[in-house]
């Protein structure tokens, strides 16, 4: 990979990647949503372009005493069908980058006084390739025909007016009951816009907790905000890789692109793609329009 990359060709010493890797993860952690309730697949390699996204027809389970093959009973016959794919298509893993520049004479400066090199560019582009990560986990991308947790929702439940008392977990719990009935039963992660988050911290009356702890008592995969959400935004999703998954090919890494008008170019980037198994297992909170 580190050929793939030319790592070895960046102007770098051994001690300075590892603080620059370091720092770019760091960065990247501190910001990233998205990754702290859905369930990874891989890293699959560089190489892997493609993944497949497929569809399933099910039905209820069926009961019967011969305890092989299929139920014969008129009652039950369409119970008993199995579980069968009914459709692939596949989804390309774009690549998320940022380039960032490591000045020439900073590099000199580090060699002569000892003094460690400031890595700060890489430290901005790992956390402008985290915003394009998150973006495109919950908004997809419809020029490139991927799929948001936003676009893709397959349930949705009007935005109550959080500023009243009880109002916030109210509608949540109410977005809960929408996954239930559609069999999809947690646990459940909540993600909030900013401002929605602010809202939930505040005592509730006669309590002594603040209502996001109460949110959190319906939502035990987690609460969180969402920075990239727009205003009044909010989704209930049933976490599992039964339902959707970040396949991940290659994860954050950074790349030496090579001399630029005698100064170091560089990119962080990574290639991953959000896989929307059952649209079902995610419920959107937001202002219906008209």
């Amino acid at each position: 990979m580190d050929d793939t990359l030319m790592r070895h060709e960046a102007p770098l010493t051994a001690e300075e990647w590892a603080r620059l890797d370091e720092l770019v993860v760091q960065v990247a952690r501190k910001m990233l949503v998205g990754r702290r309730f859905l369930p990874l697949c891989g890293p699959l390699g560089a190489g892997v372009q493609t993944v497949a996204l497929d569809t399933y027809a099910w039905s209820k389970g069926c009961i019967h005493y011969e305890g092989a093959g299929p139920c014969t009973h008129e009652a039950c016959a369409a119970d008993c069908e199995p579980v069968s794919l009914t459709g692939r298509r596949h989804l390309a893993l774009p690549l998320l980058h940022k380039d960032f520049s490591l000045s020439w004479r900073d590099i000199a400066t580090a060699r002569q006084s000892g003094i460690p090199l400031d890595l700060f560019p890489a430290g901005g582009a790992a956390a402008a390739v985290a915003v394009a990560e998150d973006e495109l986990i919950f908004y997809g991308s419809e020029t490139h025909g991927l799929p948001g947790l936003l676009t893709a929702a397959g349930q949705k439940v009007s935005l109550a007016d959080w500023g009243k008392p009880e109002a916030a977990f109210k509608n949540v719990a109410a977005a809960r009951e929408v996954l239930l009935k559609g069999g999809f039963y947690g646990p459940y992660a909540l993600v909030l816009s900013t401002d929605l988050y602010a809202t939930v911290q505040r005592i509730m009356p006669n309590t002594g907790r603040l209502e996001v702890q109460f949110l959190g008592d319906l939502a035990t995969a987690g609460v969180f905000q969402a920075p990239v959400l727009s205003p009044r935004t909010g989704l209930l999703l049933s976490v599992g890789p039964e339902n959707v998954d970040l396949v991940v090919a290659q994860d954050l890494i950074t790349a030496y692109l090579g001399p630029d008008h005698m100064n170091h170019l560089f990119r962080v980037l990574e290639s991953l793609v959000l896989r929307v198994k059952q649209p079902g297992a995610i419920c959107l909170l937001k202002v219906q329009e008209g």
